[in-house]
């Protein structure tokens, strides 16, 4: 098996803001291994959430090409992408995203409604995925009656949900406290380190970056460095 499982390849991004092309990502060329862990640094503008949203399949390159697994998906169609979303990455948002409306339980399950999973298995899975994370007193707890460590926890079991092979995470702490925060990251160094995980941060925060394997550098679009550990 192929040791990559991401690779762009003068991966250009540009937005059009009136009648002017505004270039986002300009050449970026780099090699994700199967099992890192990778944080993308950069400062707000940098282009690294325009990176991840291309890396995360939500969004594709004005030009360049992207592998993921080795498959070129740089031309993919939308519906060909979501596929690949649901099967293959998990998202894990700073603002958590859950369904308001939806308890704990109800949030885990979204992601595994388009799997072929009986719902005895999908509710025996997402049960199993949230008292692992200490949250088996809440499974019919609305988002807004659990605090935001809870909350974001609850995100972690339904990213975990569908056990994609990679995981996104955008800035994951950047909405709570510096206790809760590090609780969090520990949980992404478990799955990386227990659950064999592909974690690819997005972050401004460079005591995050330190959890990770490989350290992504980005500033006006551009890469400016790479180091591992």
């Amino acid at each position: 098996m192929n040791s990559e499982i991401i690779v762009l390849k003068d991966v250009w991004k540009s937005y059009l803001v009136g009648e002017v092309d505004v270039p986002v990502l300009k050449g970026i060329n780099i090699s994700i291994d199967r099992g890192d862990f990778v944080a993308i640094i950069g400062a707000s503008g940098s282009g690294k959430s325009t990176m991840m949203n291309i890396i995360g399949c939500l969004d594709t390159p004005s030009k360049g090409e992207v592998y993921l697994n080795s498959v070129d998906i740089s031309k993919y169609r939308d519906s060909n992408l979501a596929k690949i979303r649901s099967r293959t990455i998990g998202f894990i948002f700073q603002q958590y995203n859950l369904i308001p409306t939806l308890n704990a339980l109800e949030n885990v399950l979204l992601p595994l409604e388009v799997q072929e999973i009986t719902d005895d298995i999908s509710v025996k899975r997402s049960k199993e995925l949230l008292k692992r994370l200490g949250l088996e007193h809440h499974y019919y707890k609305l988002p807004k009656q659990m605090s935001g460590g809870q909350q974001q926890r609850v995100a972690i079991a339904r990213c975990l949900a569908a056990n994609p092979e990679i995981i996104l995470a955008d800035e994951p702490t950047g909405a709570l406290d510096s206790v809760t925060g590090n609780n969090i990251m520990s949980m992404l160094n478990y799955m990386w380190k227990n659950a064999r995980k592909t974690i690819i941060m997005v972050t401004h925060n460079l005591d995050l970056a330190r959890y990770a394997r490989t350290v992504i550098e980005i500033k006006d679009g551009s890469i400016t460095n790479i180091r591992k550990k």
